[in-house]
């Protein structure tokens, strides 16, 4: 595996000539969509693109991204709110910002990053601090992105974490490491440990949700299988998942349950995204991800 680092700006991952991933560390985002490190583009190990960027609908949605909604009064998921029934849009976008990589290691077949965030309100407030540690890892059949955040409330106030659904709005639960896919896997199948479809899975707890769509141009079919590691609170977790709109996936943690976060106190989740070629069985590439969470161990 090969790194290229844009310094400043990313990190791009390379292995036998595919760029894998993008992980944009300091974005140049407005402030209306609450500018904050992403991984887009995402690709197969044979080149097929897995993610989406700005798309026109929800312009906040970049790749894979740390997001969340409703922290305490402000936003760190970009655009309008979700307060006293309705959708509002206030001078609350957050920025998760990028301090410095604490740790780069690479190898032919792994890569890891240790980074120092934190996220700093609209009005310049600096309210938890994070430390994110995130790898890389192929096999012949696929690779796993393994993704780990600690974040630590350095005010004197109890902060909630929340979703639009702890603020009344029912089976919007969004919040946490959200994945919007291409618009060609709109109608794309979702599976959890249990059940087959798509928007019916919305709020289903199970242990992994797998998500597998065709691309335009190629007829080709990927598939993203997202482990909940069992280490996390409240496991296994809830998801919000969607593909009669559009496509995406979010293990939501604080989907309609409401998170306090106590001053000084540290959360940490852990989570794995194997990202295949085709439409493998999605057990043993959530076994996969297990594994790679195993190995790569909380930080």
């Amino acid at each position: 595996m090969d790194l290229i680092h844009e310094h400043d700006k990313s990190l791009r991952l390379v292995h036998d000539g595919t760029e894998l991933l993008r992980y944009v560390y300091n974005p140049w985002d407005a402030q209306l969509e609450s500018p904050r490190p992403y991984f887009h583009p995402l690709r197969t190990l044979s080149g097929n693109e897995v993610s989406l960027y700005r798309p026109h609908d929800h312009v906040w949605h970049k790749g894979i991204a740390w997001s969340l909604p409703n922290v305490g009064p402000a936003n760190f998921w970009g655009g309008p709110t979700f307060l006293d029934g309705s959708y509002q849009q206030l001078d609350n976008n957050g920025s998760t910002v990028h301090q410095e990589f604490e740790d780069i290691k690479v190898t032919p077949t792994r890569a890891r990053f240790t980074e120092l965030l934190e996220w700093v309100t609209q009005s310049q407030e600096t309210w938890f601090s994070e430390r994110r540690t995130f790898t890389a890892a192929t096999t012949p059949q696929a690779w796993t992105l393994t993704f780990e955040t600690s974040f630590t409330n350095l005010t004197d106030q109890v902060i909630a974490l929340g979703s639009p659904t702890t603020e009344g709005r029912p089976n919007a639960g969004y919040g946490g490491l959200f994945w919007r896919g291409p618009r060609s896997f709109t109608n794309g199948t979702a599976r959890t440990a249990h059940n087959t479809g798509g928007d019916d899975l919305m709020g289903e707890r199970s242990s992994w949700l797998s998500f597998t769509g065709k691309h335009d141009g190629t007829d080709d079919t990927s598939t993203l299988v997202f482990v909940d590691c069992p280490t996390n609170p409240n496991h296994p977790t809830q998801w919000f998942v969607r593909n009669g709109m559009f496509a995406c996936v979010c293990p939501a943690p604080f989907f309609d349950q409401e998170k306090l976060a106590h001053p000084g106190e540290t959360l940490t989740y852990r989570y794995a995204v194997v990202i295949a070629d085709g439409a493998p069985e999605p057990e043993p590439l959530a076994d996969l991800g297990l594994q790679n969470l195993a190995a790569t161990g909380p930080t």
